[in-house]
């Protein structure tokens, strides 16, 4: 909007600016809050490129390999990234009949891409008839399947399925339910690589706020939007913690059913909107355990994927019986594997992170939190990181709770709401509001949905949808 000739005001109930993108620095350990892994680069670079800067000179992007190493419950392992060649090989170790179904998998997941992130993610979808053009596509492209489904017609081995299908997770989704068009993962994956910002994801946050004060961009920290002001169907100031605020147009990118449910008046809502509201699904919650070492683990990959003996079943814990299991998979992110600035020196710092039921659970963090953290330290000790109760120096957690009070998600959830076919393109929370018609939607609730690049992209929808100024 800067770029486009608005005098821009930047709000964050946040202290520091990132959203889900927090950074902590405990003792020296340096510990990203939320996303770790940056994909297609480009989306990033486009933003300096606005104002003819460049990303490099703002923050560090690096390539990481392998790009996931997957931990089976019976030792074994599948190092996933590097070249399809590569990868074809690694696949060759746990089952030489599924070579050939990987191609097939990558040629149909390129498919996709190409209607599905292309064609479709940064295009506006409030109107039906824009849902209805692309309806023969997603049909020919069978993404009325799931993304399970569609991993499993062509790979036959349980660890390669497991492996292929954990991306919608990534996005809040799950995999038995999630629709195959964010098989598109893989592909983007294969098509851009994975990299990491040295100094961590909050090195981003930062080269972005430096982008913002040069430019002009006035920002609000610690600042809480209680109200949207309503007049002639258009937004005209906004109520905060901090006082009033006039506006000309709103860009909202908080949880869109927080902000129908707890910002709008109901009469200036559409039907549709008030509906989404009430029904929509939410993602599932996310539990974060922080922890810094006294030593360092070498053999332990920058992103691990730690799968339990449980798939399916497991998942279905989490999404539909919202019940707290005894046994779990997990994400462990080793930073120090890339950038040892990250801990202090002879020391690696790292988060692991539990899919967990969000809030409809009813589960009690403040009794659970304890033991669960110490449930996960015991099965990584058993595992893949011997000695590591000894060896950790300090620890903290963030779980349903702390999203919901720190970033207004509602009922905790990790992604805002579940990327199911039915709640995608059109069924999603439109970008040009169901409301105020200066009201703009941008986030993972919104189309096309969650993760950086699926937010990036819900950034250029907007960004169609409202026109440049002459200042």
């Amino acid at each position: 909007m800067r770029a486009k000739g608005y005098e821009v005001t930047l709000i964050d109930q946040c202290q520091q600016l990132g959203g889900r993108a927090q950074q902590y620095n405990k003792d020296g350990f340096i510990y990203d809050a939320g996303p770790t892994v940056v994909t297609a680069p480009f989306l990033l670079e486009e933003l300096f490129n606005l104002f003819g800067k460049q990303l490099n000179d703002y923050f560090t992007l690096v390539p990481v390999e392998p790009w996931y190493r997957f931990v089976y419950p019976d030792g074994s392992h599948f190092d996933y990234g590097g070249t399809v060649e590569e990868t074809i090989e690694q696949i060759g170790l746990i089952s030489e009949k599924d070579k050939k179904g990987y191609k097939n998998l990558l040629a149909q997941s390129e498919a996709i891409f190409d209607v599905g992130f292309t064609q479709l993610s940064s295009q506006p979808f409030h109107k039906i008839g824009t849902m209805l053009a692309q309806v023969p596509a997603l049909i020919r492209l069978k993404c009325y399947r799931t993304v399970w489904q569609m991993v499993s017609a062509y790979l036959s081995h349980d660890k390669l399925r497991q492996a292929f299908s954990i991306q919608p997770l990534l996005v809040g989704g799950n995999p038995f339910a999630t629709t195959s068009i964010y098989s598109l993962i893989h592909f983007l994956e294969r098509k851009w690589g994975v990299f990491f910002a040295m100094g961590g994801t909050g090195s981003i946050v930062k080269g972005f706020h430096k982008l913002m004060i040069e430019e002009g961009i006035n920002i609000q920290l610690d600042t809480k939007v209680e109200n949207l002001i309503v007049n002639n169907n258009k937004i005209t100031s906004l109520t905060t913690s901090k006082g009033e605020i006039a506006c000309d147009k709103v860009i909202s990118n908080i949880d869109p059913k927080f902000l129908y449910q707890s910002l709008l008046d109901k009469r200036h809502q559409s039907f549709s909107a008030k509906i989404k509201t009430k029904h929509a699904k939410l993602s599932m919650g996310l539990f974060v355990l922080y922890f810094g070492t006294s030593s360092q683990y070498p053999e332990i990959v920058h992103h691990t994927i730690w799968l339990g003996k449980r798939y399916k079943s497991l998942l279905n814990d989490i999404f539909e019986r919202k019940v707290l299991a005894d046994d779990f998979s997990l994400y462990l992110h080793r930073p120090t594997a890339t950038d040892p600035s990250m801990a202090p020196e002879g020391c690696d710092s790292f988060y692991v992170l539990a899919p967990v039921p969000n809030k409809q659970s009813g589960i009690d963090w403040a009794k659970e939190q304890d033991a669960y953290a110490a449930k996960i330290i015991q099965a990584l000790e058993h595992s893949i990181m011997p000695g590591l109760s000894e060896s950790i120096v300090h620890q903290f957690v963030k779980t349903p709770d702390d999203f919901q009070t720190e970033y207004s998600s509602v009922d905790g959830s990790g992604f805002s709401i579940a990327p199911s076919f039915q709640q995608s393109a059109w069924f999603r929370f439109h970008n040009k509001a169901e409301g105020p018609e200066n009201l703009y939607l941008c986030g993972a609730g919104t189309h096309p949905g969650a993760g950086v690049p699926g937010v990036l992209c819900s950034a250029k929808v907007v960004d169609k949808l409202i026109p440049s100024i002459k200042e």
